[in-house]
């Protein structure tokens, strides 16, 4: 069964909603309790996905007990093994990302056993600790509860030609120097079929120092690439803000690499495109077999759900190797993957929107877009025909968008008066007037969405600055993006201004890292950035190499990172997922509500 239409466990909970004299009956299913089971995790009802439902399996029901309790759907089922059945259809029935189960009488009459239930896909890509996924194909009655299996083991590695990590430290230059010696003595009479076992930092057991060194090569080549690394002083890491781009930055194939040889970012595209429909399938052949794809990478209808899977993606695994990003920012379409981080939309409500962009982008007649090497003043002359300012990247950097024909003009008078103008990859003239009809049709499926304000700080192109509260609930905000212009170099200012950070792009391409290394706080080194793609297409072990480079470079920084993620990288293979022990009822956590 494919684990994008499986519901996982990743808490287990018994809650006591009050004391009770013994010989008492057995706990109601009632709005105390089920205030309870919202607030079983010790997180607060407003910090639970918005589309989130409680799922009651009790014999005795409250009648004061409504459909909703707290701005929450509440369903009732006759018993804890038909509520966890009602949960797995619930979520992929699409109508929640998460399913807190209510267990009434379990273990005991007085308590409540509550499961919180993702879907595994979306619980691996968010590195949940998930206890099990439910066998609803099980042969079982209808109230009982579905066997909780695990997942299976993650095998080791053993390729010594694939690239992997090296890390070691020292907590003054001195250690680290001969850290790296006993390192390079390992190497030298290390037999090649045990490097990808050998550990992914040294010294091994103890906390990383503040002068650190890292390489990332194969083992013929792991001896001359550690001598020849630089130690880095890590004793004052900038914070990591996460960059998402858009449409443009796509290439055939891009971050393949990645897929099916790394966990995260496997279940997180698989999770994105699930929500796609049969369209996501059809999405993914072509991604992965770009040869024989049945429409273009550059078309509407595969750049932008293709992006938005890969950006989220490319996150989710970031944020599963223990990074916690300070801010989000986002250009064009990339904007809603870092709203989607930032906690203002949901994934499925995300690929909602983005899907009712493409469906209204194709009915725009054809349109393209231009890349010049000028500043948004010396472009205004241009500006006829309905052709526009899309996107100011940099000083010297904008995009200018419109229909087919007048754009051909403006270009040609470009090239005429000696500006450089690149056609950029793309098929819709979007953030161009043209778009306004797309816009107000989206907009009205936008009204239908739950949206929040950011609990993170989330940077907008079309603000030039930090999303407002008003904004990221207002579905115009999300509908004009589709013809307004994109302030991305506003918006860069602003985020470095706040603190000196070290960007990271997430998506193919680095065209974003290109815009920020002209940044002057780049310049001058007081931010930094780094991309986790080649900056063109190439083989899937140049993928895998290019985000080994930035772990390095974010460990190098002097942020811990989960190593046993990220070791992933060189250990996971295909149809393999990281496994974790299922635990018996009678080792659930106990929490007096």
């Amino acid at each position: 069964m494919s684990l994008t239409s499986q519901s996982a466990v990743v808490r287990r909970l018994i809650v006591r909603p009050g004391p009770a004299p013994r010989g008492t009956a057995p706990v109601a299913a009632s709005a105390t309790a089920v205030s309870a089971v919202l607030r079983a995790f010790g997180r607060s009802p407003e910090d639970l996905p918005a589309r989130t439902v409680v799922v009651v399996g009790s014999a005795t029901i409250d009648p004061a007990l409504g459909a909703e309790h707290e701005g929450f759907a509440v369903r009732t089922t006759t018993a804890p093994g038909a509520a966890l059945r009602r949960a797995h259809h619930e979520l992929h029935e699409g109508s929640a990302d998460l399913v807190l189960v209510a267990g009434f009488g379990e273990p005991d009459a007085q308590t409540i056993t509550v499961y919180a239930v993702k879907r595994a896909a979306e619980a691996v890509a968010d590195a949940d600790s998930v206890l099990g996924v439910l066998d609803v194909r099980a042969p079982r009655g209808a109230d009982t509860a579905p066997p909780l299996r695990p997942l299976p083991p993650v095998p080791r590695g053993s390729d010594p030609d694939r690239h992997r990590l090296v890390l070691w430290s020292g907590r003054t230059a001195d250690e680290e120097t001969r850290v790296r010696g006993e390192l390079l003595t390992a190497l030298e009479h290390m037999d090649r079929r045990a490097f990808p076992s050998l550990p992914a930092a040294l010294p091994c057991g103890a906390p990383a120092g503040a002068v650190r060194g890292a390489a990332v090569a194969v083992s013929a080549l792991a001896a001359p690439t550690v001598r020849r690394a630089r130690a880095a002083d890590a004793a004052r890491p900038r914070p990591v803000a996460l960059l998402f781009p858009g449409q443009g930055s796509q290439h055939a194939g891009m971050a393949a690499g990645l897929y099916r040889r790394e966990p995260v970012f496997t279940a997180a595209v698989d999770a994105a495109l699930s929500h796609m429909g049969e369209e996501g399938a059809r999405i993914r052949a072509d991604w992965l077999d770009p040869r024989n794809a049945a429409i273009d990478i550059d078309d509407v209808r595969r750049a932008q759900p293709l992006l938005f899977a890969v950006d989220y993606a490319l996150g989710r695994m970031i944020l599963g190797w223990g990074v916690k990003p300070v801010a989000f920012l986002g250009h064009s379409a990339g904007e809603l993957v870092a709203a989607t981080f930032a906690g203002v939309v949901g994934l499925p409500d995300a690929v909602a929107m983005v899907m009712a962009r493409v469906r209204e982008a194709v009915k725009i007649p054809a349109g393209g877009m231009l890349a010049v090497a000028a500043s948004e003043e010396r472009l205004r002359p241009y500006l006829v025909d309905g052709v526009a300012i899309a996107a100011v990247n940099a000083n010297q950097q904008v995009m200018l968008a419109g229909a087919s024909e007048p754009l051909a003009g403006v270009a040609a008078r470009l090239k005429a008066d000696g500006l450089t103008a690149v056609t950029v990859p793309a098929t819709s003239p979007f953030h161009s007037p043209a778009m306004a009809p797309a816009s107000d049709a989206v907009e009205a499926d936008y009204r239908s969405l739950p949206l929040r304000e950011p609990r993170a700080a989330l940077y907008s192109g079309y603000t030039g600055g930090p999303m407002s509260p008003d904004d990221a609930r207002d579905p115009r905000f999300w509908a004009r993006q589709i013809t307004d212009t994109v302030h991305f170099r506003d918006a860069l200012d602003d985020l470095l201004a706040a603190d000196d950070v070290l960007l990271v792009e997430a998506g193919p391409r680095q065209t974003l890292t290109a815009f920020a290394r002209r940044h002057r706080s780049v310049r001058l080194g007081a931010g930094a950035v780094t991309p986790l793609l080649p900056s063109r297409a190439g083989t899937a072990e140049a993928d895998r190499q290019s985000v080994l480079g930035a772990a390095a470079r974010i460990w190098t920084e002097g942020h811990d990172l989960d190593l046993d993620a990220v070791s992933r990288l060189w250990t996971w293979s295909e149809g393999t997922l990281p496994a974790a022990p299922v635990p018996s009822p009678a080792r659930a956590e106990a929490l007096s509500a």
